[in-house]
């Protein structure tokens, strides 16, 4: 009898020894979109340990010294961090129903060039256009126009990851990615990547979309019953909102808790959600939309220190 417990002795005690193991990572990779190449240089955000960020531009940017080397500087800036940059093309004007819409002969020249220059530099990820449905985005009449330069862009950069729509989780939304899909044919059905603005879903703590307030699952299955049954879904940009018009004011500590509800939805969709972009970094002083993780003069807000932590359970 003794002879028999020692060895189980043994084992119990080896297993007693081994240590527990590390919550399972969700295959969920998260970034942070901004516009200032400051962030890179921030130790705040170098203990973050991201290796992802995302910069929107000017469709016609090649046209605006100006646009450029905010560009180039953000770039060069991000490689030198070794961060990878999802550069997303975008209107020129951001007033409603103000910007000029290219034709696809345009967008071909323009974008292409930004190709040209940015693909050297190491940017190999692109969205075909921002927030397509919205109504500061001249395309938000024409998904029909967004999924021609869906089809121009792919012509444009070989070997490069492409979100090919991307929206913003409002009322017809639905509608506009049914007739994407139908304009763009069976290009858009082998589309890979889906990019998703979910900022109501999270700020209003959506668990069940609406008409006014899609949210994720109902873009999800939009795209699915367009007989797109491969794409994958990016949070292109999202995140807890401190200041944005009269619903939501000034609020340091709103986003603690928005962006918690932000990654249980990644974590709740991590079948199909593969990216989180959060924006953004610097905070603007509660003027406008702000969003900031920061204080514009650097300083620490509620939210930062949570969304730290949350990062445990995500990919870089």
């Amino acid at each position: 009898m003794t002879r028999r417990l020692v060895p189980l002795l043994l084992v119990a005690a080896a297993l007693l020894a081994v240590p527990a193991s590390a919550p399972a990572v969700t295959n969920v990779a998260v970034g942070i979109g901004d516009q200032s190449p400051r962030m890179f240089t921030d130790a705040n955000y170098k203990a973050l340990g991201l290796k992802k960020t995302r910069y929107f531009i000017h469709w016609d940017a090649i046209t605006k010294p100006g646009e450029l080397q905010k560009a180039d500087t953000f770039v060069a800036a991000a490689r030198a961090a070794r961060v990878k940059v999802l550069m997303h093309i975008s209107t020129n004007n951001l007033t409603a129903r103000r910007a000029r819409l290219p034709s696809v002969r345009q967008y071909r020249s323009a974008v292409g060039a930004l190709v040209r220059r940015y693909k050297p530099m190491g940017v190999r990820e692109w969205g075909v256009w921002n927030e397509a449905n919205h109504v500061t985005q001249p395309t938000f009449r024409s998904p029909s126009r967004a999924a021609s330069f869906y089809k121009t862009f792919r012509g444009l950069c070989g070997r490069c990851s492409i979100v090919a729509l991307d929206v913003l989780d409002q009322k017809g939304v639905e509608s506009y990615i049914r007739r994407w899909f139908k304009a763009a044919g069976p290009t858009g059905r082998r589309a890979t990547i889906i990019g998703i603005h979910n900022y109501s879903e999270v700020n209003r703590r959506i668990r069940k979309g609406t008409d006014r307030y899609p949210g994720t699952a109902r873009i999800i299955r939009a795209v699915r019953r367009a007989k797109n049954t491969r794409a994958k879904f990016w949070y292109t940009e999202t995140g807890g909102i401190v200041n944005f018009g009269g619903a939501f004011p000034c609020n340091r500590r709103r986003p603690v808790s928005r962006n918690a509800f932000m990654f249980s939805l990644a974590k709740k969709h991590r079948t199909n959600i593969r990216r989180l972009y959060t924006y953004n970094w610097t905070g603007a002083d509660c003027n406008g939309f702000d969003a900031g993780l920061i204080e514009a003069n650097g300083a620490l807000r509620p939210a930062y220190a949570p969304f730290r932590r949350s990062l445990r359970d995500f990919r870089k």
